[in-house]
């Protein structure tokens, strides 16, 4: 043979077993096992797990510090009770600790949900000694206060969820009802 056929025929092969190659998973890979492979590519060397983009799943939701939380608070707190640098900050502590050991405790499952309501409610008895020591008696008196409107907010903003939630059944109601009609 010429040398020129010779040369046409190594580069045919050549092109040949790279094409087959690529088509059947890629480099010394096998069935399977390179980009495509074999069964399972999506062309172009992506895997359909590529394809999908990305996987949505679940996650917790991201925990607030409870030093976070203990701040915001004392962030309410101090132009109501006109609390200085040094009680803000021992403040703060004491409810970053409490907010801490109450997640603590509502993660314990090996307590019943009475333990645990008899628990959070010695925990609050105990943080709210612990903030008294550190205000004088008419900042105690404002706390108490505080503490009562901070709870009825609380509980108005659940109400309030509550309230808009049998809104929405309501109309649902009135527009199925008009849609029978």
């Amino acid at each position: 043979m010429k040398p020129t056929n010779i040369f046409f025929l190594l580069i045919f092969t050549l092109c040949c077993v790279n094409a087959a190659s690529a088509q059947y998973g890629g480099y010394n890979s096998g069935y399977g096992g390179g980009y495509g492979g074999y069964g399972r590519g999506g062309g172009m060397g992506m895997d359909r797990s590529m394809m999908a983009g990305p996987q949505s799943t679940p996650s917790k939701p991201k925990e607030i510090p409870a030093e976070e939380t203990a701040a915001k608070i004392v962030e309410q707190m101090r132009p109501e009770l006109k609390l200085d640098d040094l009680q803000a900050i021992a403040i703060t502590n004491a409810l970053a600790d409490s907010i801490r050991e109450q997640g603590v405790l509502l993660k314990n499952e090996s307590s019943s949900q009475d333990q645990k309501v008899e628990q959070i409610n010695a925990l609050r008895e105990s943080t709210t000694k612990k903030i008294n020591a550190f205000l004088n008696p008419d900042q105690i008196e404002k706390y108490k206060e505080f503490m009562a409107n901070f709870k009825g907010v609380q509980k108005d903003k659940s109400k309030k969820k509550k309230d808009s939630k049998d809104h929405k059944e309501a109309t649902e109601e009135e527009k199925t009802k008009k849609a029978e009609e």
